[in-house]
């Protein structure tokens, strides 16, 4: 092998050693601590009233699966507003139903109209001004709280500072490999924000399971600066207000919510598709946070197979990248268990490969094709 071959060698060496550390930084730095972080024993002792509310459209058969468990939580003070959303099923009966039944559930209507259009971030905004409490806790009408303290320890952590509080919204575990990349993906994610957060670089929450102050959505104009976009009710608002000092994590296994994942891979691909309309949008900080990762995984994994390939530095090269599967394994294994995701360590070796591939897929397919994304949900 001639001199340039070798310094050319030496050079993509290089790279994967530096793509290998920011990997394990990342590992080690953020997603760890979504296992390891000990949330603050100062929690708030008195129960404050709480708004839940749920945006819904043709969600008959979801509602009268999974709003029980909304409105049977063990909380004192609590009202429920669903806002159903120029539905044509039969929501508004099932909600009629349910209203005799629990008298702190409220219904708000929006009739649709031929002329105006709207999407989601409307009937989230209606929903809103419609709640008599501050502390506003918010989940969708597919979702179902894991426990009766849903609501108690998603809002026990609010105290005179604080603003936001981010939840862990899951997907059912069902069978299939789509099944098995949703959640690995929504856990993936889940590892990123929390993980920010807890390391007070707060960028995004999830609107499966999300709480924060009505005062402070109307004191900042709550979406006005994104209300051009179909999506973004859940991290832009949350991206251009949350800090380190008023955002507090709560990912229990009582306070999660388990939706429904979507049935094909079409259907994942336009929920996807809707959620990275947003990621432009975010401060460049978090963009350039949540960039580097996956490009220096991309990075790591290229310049491994060359350097494989070619036998330069391998006990080196395998022992580096061992170094960085087993943190891998560890850390997946561990917050895995604690955000109650089983089965996936194994298909998490293999999705860790692809996953980036999938994302800028997508994500450039928004570019090409432009149905779906503004869909309601």
């Amino acid at each position: 092998m001639v001199d340039h071959e070798n310094i050319i060698f030496l050079v993509v060496f290089s790279i994967f050693g530096l793509a290998a550390v920011i990997q394990l930084f990342y590992y080690l730095f953020f997603y760890l601590k979504v296992y390891t972080y000990q949330p603050s024993d100062s929690k708030t002792i008195k129960k404050q009233p709480v708004s839940v509310i749920i945006c819904a459209r043709d969600e008959a058969e979801n509602l009268t699966n999974f709003l029980p468990m909304v409105l049977k939580q063990e909380y004192p003070d609590y009202e429920v507003i669903v806002v159903n959303d120029c539905s044509e099923d039969n929501s508004g009966d099932i909600l009629s139903e349910f209203q005799k039944q629990y008298p702190n559930l409220r219904i708000s209507t929006v009739i649709k109209d031929p002329v105006f259009t709207h999407n989601k971030k409307f009937a989230q905004f209606i929903g809103i001004k419609a709640a008599k409490n501050d502390i506003l806790l918010f989940t969708d009408a597919d979702c179902k709280p894991e426990s009766e303290k849903w609501i108690e320890g998603m809002t026990e952590s609010f105290s005179d500072k604080t603003i936001f509080v981010l939840g862990y919204g899951g997907y059912m575990n069902q069978r299939g490999l789509l099944n098995k990349y949703i959640r690995y993906d929504t856990v993936t994610i889940a590892m990123q924000y929390f993980g920010m957060a807890i390391r007070h670089i707060p960028y995004m929450g999830v609107g499966r399971n999300l709480a924060y102050r009505r005062s402070f959505f109307f004191d900042k104009k709550g979406f006005g600066s994104h209300i051009h976009l179909a999506s973004g009710d859940d991290d832009l608002f949350i991206n251009e207000n949350a800090t380190g000092e008023n955002t507090c994590v709560e990912y229990r296994i009582s306070t999660h919510t388990r939706s429904l994942p979507a049935a094909t891979f079409s259907e994942w691909v336009l929920q996807k598709k809707r959620h990275l309309t947003t990621a432009p949008f975010y401060k460049f900080r978090d963009k350039l946070l949540l960039i580097t990762e996956p490009v220096t995984r991309i990075i790591f994994y290229i310049s491994l197979i060359v350097l494989l390939s070619f036998t330069f530095l391998w006990p080196f090269v395998l022992a580096i990248s061992g170094i960085r599967l087993i943190t891998q394994i560890t850390v997946f294994a561990l917050v895995h268990k604690k955000m109650k995701e089983p089965g996936l360590v194994s298909y998490s070796l293999i999705f860790d490969i692809f996953s980036p591939l999938i994302n800028s897929v997508v994500f450039l397919g928004k570019y090409r094709k432009r149905s779906g994304i503004n869909k309601w949900k």
